[in-house]
């Protein structure tokens, strides 16, 4: 027991930082652009009035937002927090996409 008072704490090493600095990024940049996709889709292709679609999706973004933050710091490594976020914002950026082309 007293050898463990007496040691004094481990710094986190370089790539432990980097590793948290890319999960901070990803959970600000990714959640964003994961979000803003969502809310697009979302207000487009919801069954009701414009304005109402337009208020729902908005309203889900802060879910959406918020869920996106937890994943990226649940996941396993930084790798897999991005490859999570890039998934599904890749697709529904081909929806937005494929809906606006069709337009």
């Amino acid at each position: 027991m007293s050898e463990m008072l007496s040691r004094p704490p481990r710094a986190p090493a370089l790539h432990e930082r980097l590793a948290v600095l890319s999960r901070i990024v990803a959970a600000v940049v990714g959640g964003y652009v994961l979000t803003s996709l969502c809310t697009i889709v979302a207000a487009r292709y919801l069954p009701m009035g414009r304005a109402d679609a337009v208020m729902t999706a908005t309203m889900s973004s802060f879910a959406i937002f918020t869920c996106a933050v937890i994943w990226v710091f649940a996941a396993r490594s930084a790798w897999r927090a991005w490859a999570g976020l890039a998934a599904p914002a890749l697709l529904l950026a081909l929806v937005v996409w494929g809906g606006s082309v069709a337009a």
